[in-house]
């Protein structure tokens, strides 16, 4: 299974947010938690809906999300 499917867009749920299998757990929860220190035993421990499965899945998202983002070159000085 593509980890990517395991995120879920619904217009209705998290103002259409990227949630994790339809749950209300959001990709960017998921990602504040790692960047605050959490450890992904806490994070599982804390939300005993997820897998360890959606957490690589929460990391492939933001990953491919990065890809896509444009780099502007910084500014000539004159």
């Amino acid at each position: 299974m593509d980890p990517l499917e395991r995120i879920t867009l619904e217009p209705g749920k998290r103002a259409g947010r990227p949630c994790i299998r339809g749950l209300r757990i959001t990709v960017y929860d998921v990602l504040e938690y790692l960047a605050s220190g959490m450890t992904e035993a806490e994070i599982l421990a804390d939300f005993p809906d997820l897998e360890p499965e959606d957490i690589r899945a929460v990391l492939a998202f933001a990953a491919v999300r990065e890809r896509r983002l444009v780099s502007i070159p910084p500014a000539r000085s004159s």
